[in-house]
């Protein structure tokens, strides 16, 4: 078992590429080490192989998307088996490709962006669900939510008075905008998730 996040950049013909492809290729190197793809200009695939880290995976490629002003992502996460291993991500093949690739054509009819298909149709039910109402609050990032969102994930171990230091504002501006952005919410949402797809 293994997950892939496929996903394209919204907006990403008002936005130079220069603007936002190099935080989009360093953001998936984060997130997979050399196991993604970026084609068609504007989409991509990123195999996540714990896929208990493939929510906050996807909340991170948000993020770090979302800190440049009019650029959003929509982002499908399948969870199943590969059954070739290619040269690279989009040349391997699988359920898992096939769900997370059909997931996607999904959220633009929808018009959702973020969901998730599994071996387990009725876990899939409950977590888009609570995926939706996340929304609310990812949707909504501002570049300054997105900012603080994307530095917390990199720096888990840190303090708020940490975070505050390196972005150069204080610790109640950051704390504000970790409110704003619901991260404690998604957190949880995120634990609940890990224990979702391991019953």
């Amino acid at each position: 078992m293994t997950s892939v996040i496929t996903g394209d950049i919204i907006n990403s013909r008002k936005v130079k590429p220069e603007l936002w492809l190099p935080t989009l290729k360093n953001t998936l190197n984060k997130v997979s080490n050399n196991s993604w793809d970026v084609y068609r200009g504007d989409s991509f695939q990123v195999e996540v192989t714990n896929y208990y880290e493939s929510f906050i995976s996807a909340v991170y490629i948000k993020a770090a998307l979302k800190t440049i002003k009019g650029i959003d992502v929509r982002l499908a996460i399948g969870i199943g088996g590969k059954t070739f291993i290619g040269n690279s991500v989009s040349e391997s093949s699988g359920e898992v490709f096939i769900m997370s690739g059909s997931t996607l054509e999904q959220l633009k009819s929808e018009k959702t962006n973020l969901k998730i298909k599994s071996t387990n149709s009725a876990i899939d039910k409950e977590l888009n669900l609570f995926f939706r109402f996340a929304l609310i609050a990812m949707d909504n990032w501002t570049v300054n939510s997105a900012e603080v969102v994307k530095l917390f994930l990199d720096n888990l171990d840190k303090t708020q008075s940490e975070i505050s230091d390196i972005i150069g504002i204080s610790q109640d501006a950051v704390s504000k905008r970790l409110k704003r952005s619901h991260l404690d919410e998604i957190l949880q949402l995120d634990l609940l998730f890990r224990q979702k797809i391991e019953a």
